[in-house]
């Protein structure tokens, strides 16, 4: 089999950033009917575990002790890369606003460029810290400006916790990973990740409530399940499997960059579905993020591989 191109990985990162980006438009309706983010999250992995499994055991055939060598990856991308990102999140949002929250969580890229700065000593390539400023510009326009603000220092904490998730994400998402496949590592890590998340829930830590009724979705009314289903397939399953491959081709670096992308896609479907105003500060901030982008991937030099965190070792986070 030959090396996925750059452009294989460029096209699995639009994938995964727009799947991703479809999640808010179709969870809102669940927490508008009762549904409290952490059983939302906790049923959305969890389907959406069970939908790739199939495709899991169909990569897997044959060479099931793949499976059995990355059980690490497996488990920090369940632990880490979906649970505890998804619960610090979750924990920060009832303590800060929604977008200073989102704001910190995806300073994830700039984290990764940082903590290779420290570690290795190499002061990154002039375009690279020219792409985090424009990056980190464009996410203050597209979340919005009001999102920086004086706030609980608890829930400022969870959220840099949940960015370090992020990053944790991209981290093992881009490793080799002892050759299992994406999906097997997308799905595997959901299928752990859910559980724990239930647990959380049901253990009084985070509100923990669902409703089964018929609820509005897009102009019309229909079963509780659809918009769970819909985010399930494609804000996750689709999202974390094409994610992972992109980070696997690109490196975890430009990855995280253009994952940026997924707030401006969540406004754009928040605009086309749920009709909430687009305003052009959105738009100009998402030129920002593409600008961005375009000055990381521009880097001559090498990629650095980002050193696995030690905590990554026995844990591991975006959608």
């Amino acid at each position: 089999m030959g090396i996925p191109s750059r452009s294989t990985g460029l096209l699995a990162a639009v994938v995964s950033f727009t799947s991703f980006g479809t999640s808010g438009a179709f969870v809102k309706p669940l927490l508008e009917a009762g549904w409290s983010p952490t059983a939302a999250v906790t049923a959305r992995a969890l389907t959406a575990g069970l939908v790739l499994l199939p495709f899991v055991v169909m990569s897997l055939r044959g060479r099931w002790s793949v499976l059995r060598r990355a059980g690490w990856p497996v488990l920090g991308m369940g632990l880490v890369g979906v649970a505890i990102t998804q619960v610090l999140y979750f924990a920060a949002i009832q303590r800060i606003p929604v977008a200073t929250a989102l704001l910190i969580e995806f300073l994830a890229p700039l984290l990764l460029v940082g903590f290779t700065w420290a570690t290795t000593g190499r002061t990154p390539a002039p375009v690279v810290l020219a792409g985090s400023v424009l990056a980190a510009g464009g996410l203050v326009l597209v979340i919005g400006p009001g999102a920086i603000q004086a706030v609980d220092p608890i829930g400022l904490a969870a959220a840099f916790g949940a960015a370090i998730g992020c990053a944790g994400y991209f981290v093992i998402a881009a490793r080799p990973n002892n050759g299992l496949p994406p999906v097997a590592l997308a799905g595997g890590g959901l299928l752990l990740a859910a559980p724990v998340l239930a647990l959380v829930g049901l253990t009084g830590l985070l509100p923990f409530t669902a409703t089964f009724d018929d609820l509005p979705l897009l102009g019309t009314t229909t079963a509780w399940w659809v918009p769970l289903l819909v985010v399930a397939v494609f804000g996750t399953a689709l999202a974390y499997a094409t994610g992972i491959t992109a980070s696997g081709i690109l490196g975890s670096r430009l990855a995280s960059f253009i994952a940026l992308l997924e707030v401006v896609s969540a406004s754009l479907f928040a605009w086309l579905l749920l009709g909430e105003a687009l305003a052009p500060l959105q738009l100009a901030g998402g030129a920002l993020i593409l600008a961005g982008i375009a000055a990381v991937r521009a880097e001559r030099q090498p990629s650095i591989s980002v050193p696995r965190l030690a905590a990554h070792e026995g844990a591991h986070p975006a959608g």
